[in-house]
């Protein structure tokens, strides 16, 4: 299977979910074995999406070089990974991906309306040899070897809606469209109006997550699944493995997983070259056949 990168460019005009100000971001298509890159067009500053670049977790997966910043790139790169995408550059006029719905629905629009370009290039996969794992308490994030990429997350909070959910997902572009793209990011009303007073969230609305008061739902059109909360973890897991820069042949478990612990879990498993090896997805590979069949839409 060979490298992908977008058959021409696309862009969209959102804000962002902190600063609340309008971003522009545009997609263009990258050379083979570039990579992902983002480039702030205001700033001049061009970040390479690697995990060595992520400098802040708290809220989102932020990215910066240079004092410059790129943030809440998680839903956006979970689109990206989702279409196989290999190279491509991200040029954008704010410090903020635009947010959207809260989901990765627009983006995978947006990858739509640019097309799919293979390139002349084998694809490279990062195979996981060794079961490497991260806690914090009884928080905790693995990744083992696997012949498929599998997702497993169970999350638990203690909130009549929500409470514990658990879902398994096997990877292919076909399901996550169905299942994952379009499960909207969430949070709850005090903590809406604790980052606002520290000058956050000043764009997040009912338009673009699920906000929950103490007992319910405040969106009036209710969720897209009944476990859209635990969908859209494995939304953003997606997202955070992502910056490792290549398909994943592993499974990945979490429970109450987060931005800092996928982070955390991408440096650890790249400290030992022990726990992974970089195959070149061939044709004739099962690897290859197995890595077509995942990227296959239809």
């Amino acid at each position: 299977m060979r490298q992908r990168t977008i058959r021409k460019s696309a862009e969209l005009v959102g804000i962002g979910l902190h600063k609340g100000m309008p971003v522009r971001m545009r997609l263009e298509p990258a050379p083979a074995d570039s990579g992902i890159t983002f480039y702030r067009r205001d700033k001049g500053v061009e970040i390479p999406l690697r995990p060595q670049n992520v400098v802040d977790t708290k809220m989102a997966t932020v990215i910066g070089k240079e004092g410059v910043v790129i943030s809440t790139i998680e839903h956006l790169m979970s689109a990206v990974y989702s279409y196989g995408i290999d190279n491509l550059r991200i040029i954008l006029d704010n410090d903020e991906v635009p947010i959207m719905d809260g989901s990765a629905a627009s983006y995978c629009m947006l990858l739509d309306e640019a097309g799919i370009a293979e390139q002349n290039a084998p694809k490279k996969v990062l195979r996981i040899k060794k079961s490497v794992e991260i806690r914090d308490g009884q928080k905790y994030v693995r990744l083992a070897p696997s012949d498929d990429f599998i997702l497993d997350f169970t999350i638990h909070f203690d909130h009549p809606v929500i409470a514990r959910q658990h879902r398994r997902f096997v990877f292919s572009t076909k399901a996550y469209l169905q299942e994952i793209a379009r499960a909207r990011t969430f949070g709850f009303l005090h903590e809406v109006q604790y980052l606002r007073s520290m000058g956050l969230a000043r764009g997040g609305s009912l338009d673009n997550a699920i906000v929950l008061d103490e007992r319910k739902i405040l969106n009036p059109e209710g969720l897209r699944f009944e476990d859209e909360f635990v969908r859209h973890k494995i939304l953003d897991a997606i997202g955070d493995l992502s910056l490792f820069g290549m398909p994943i042949m592993g499974a990945y478990e979490a429970f109450a997983g987060s931005h800092d612990l996928n982070h955390r879990l991408t440096l650890a498993l790249l400290e030992d070259s022990e726990n992974y090896e970089i195959l070149e997805a061939k044709a004739q590979s099962i690897q290859g056949i197995a890595l077509g069949a995942a990227y296959a839409k239809e």
